[in-house]
């Protein structure tokens, strides 16, 4: 009987140690920095809503929409500072900014209305998904 045991024992434990030091842990942190994509329908309301007044040049809501976006992380593609811009995604129930941004690079045109390079981040820059529209 302590055979069986030990043996579901020892599979728990195996599994726990894939889940923590493989793949799961990947899963966990969402996906990898720059590499995920979201498709704009699945984007939250909210996001949808930033993105058309992305396109359509603003107005804006927030004062911070359309500063400088770092990228200090480096966790989008490497561009020339002022390259990507912010755009706020409002959060329902929070009275300040929240987490969720849209980011939008300049494209080969020079304007975030129409480069077509977006990206959505629901953690404050954590992790980004590409916006396929």
């Amino acid at each position: 009987m302590t055979g069986r045991r030990g043996g579901r024992t020892l599979a728990v434990l195996a599994l726990a140690a894939a889940l923590l030091g493989g793949a799961g842990a990947a899963l966990a942190r969402g996906p990898a920095p720059g590499d995920g994509t979201v498709a704009q329908a699945d984007l939250p309301p909210e996001a949808r809503r930033t993105l058309a007044l992305i396109h359509a040049g603003g107005p804006f809501p927030y004062p911070r929409d359309g500063v400088v976006f770092g990228n200090y992380e480096r966790r989008l593609p490497r561009r020339a500072r002022g390259y990507y811009t912010e755009y706020t995604v409002p959060t329902p129930g929070r009275r300040d900014r929240g987490a969720r941004r849209v980011i939008a690079g300049r494209g080969a045109g020079g304007d975030p209305a129409t480069s077509g390079e977006y990206w959505y981040t629901g953690d404050h820059y954590r992790t980004f998904a590409r916006i396929r529209e």
